[in-house]
């Protein structure tokens, strides 16, 4: 069990490595991750358009897909936090 890359509710900086119309793959280091449009901040606030090179700081969401699903949402961050706080 302690092979997976990455955990649920781990946070990373990670690196932006190919832009699709429906999210961004990202390495995290490790191995690849995937990012919805809806889980980045461009979607929901005046951040610029995700580009090839960017530098995010994102949290897991499911470590059970392949990729891995992430969040760079603030409230994803912040929730990850708590439940890692709360021992869930």
């Amino acid at each position: 069990m302690g092979d997976k890359p990455v955990r649920d509710h781990e946070e990373l900086d990670v690196t932006l490595t190919l832009v699709s119309p429906v999210g961004v793959v990202v390495d995290t280091g490790d191995a690849e991750g995937f990012i919805g449009l809806r889980k980045h901040p461009s979607w929901w606030d005046d951040t610029a358009p995700p580009e090839v090179g960017d530098r995010l700081h994102a949290v897991v969401l499911d470590d059970s897909r392949t990729p891995p699903r992430l969040s760079a949402l603030k409230d994803d961050i912040e929730i990850a936090r708590r439940i890692r706080t709360e021992g869930s």
